[in-house]
């Protein structure tokens, strides 16, 4: 999947990217994880310390700059997670990275509606596949997806879009809102 991509959006393309591999390299079975986009050039103003220990002292690089948020316990759901998130106006953005399972169109039909239900139902189905996926939004609207497959794991193998993930997507922006 491929976009056109310019200015805030290939910065965000970037970004995304970056934190999924940078995930990636710790391997998988990791917990949900959740970054706050922030202006690089405005973060070497504004927190020089923070931006010296990022490698980002003098503002150049990356338009945007992902700052890990330390969870103060770990969380199973990224999605109770997100609906006690709000960022301040000097976050120009959010990426979260989550680990999910895939199931074939088909299979999506069968699929129970109890949640833990569901779950077992889809870690059990023949087909289902692992998958990482990081999802980026800016509060100016773009949005960018990535998404890894455990049995396709390699930088080469990364699937792209902008709306690969609405769900996630829509509940990122939610941080976002004022």
């Amino acid at each position: 999947m491929t976009d056109e991509l310019s200015g805030p959006s290939l910065a965000l393309r970037m970004a995304v990217v970056e934190v999924e591999r940078h995930t990636s390299a710790e391997g998988w079975d990791q917990p949900p994880r959740l970054f706050a986009l922030v202006v690089t050039t405005e973060l070497a103003v504004a927190e020089p310390e923070l931006a010296a220990e990022l490698g980002v002292s003098d503002g150049t690089g990356s338009f945007y700059t992902p700052v890990e948020q330390e969870l103060e316990e770990p969380v199973d759901s990224l999605e109770e997670l997100l609906g006690r998130i709000t960022w301040p106006d000097t976050v120009a953005g959010a990426l979260a990275v989550v680990e999910s399972v895939a199931l074939p169109p088909a299979a999506e039909e069968q699929v129970p509606d109890d949640p833990e239900t569901a779950a077992v139902f889809a870690a059990q189905h023949p087909e289902h596949e692992d998958v990482r996926i990081a999802v980026g939004v800016l509060r100016s609207g773009e949005a960018h997806c990535v998404v890894r497959m455990r049995t396709h794991d390699s930088d080469d193998a990364l699937l792209h879009g902008a709306d690969v993930v609405p769900g996630l997507i829509s509940a990122l922006r939610e941080t976002l809102e004022e």
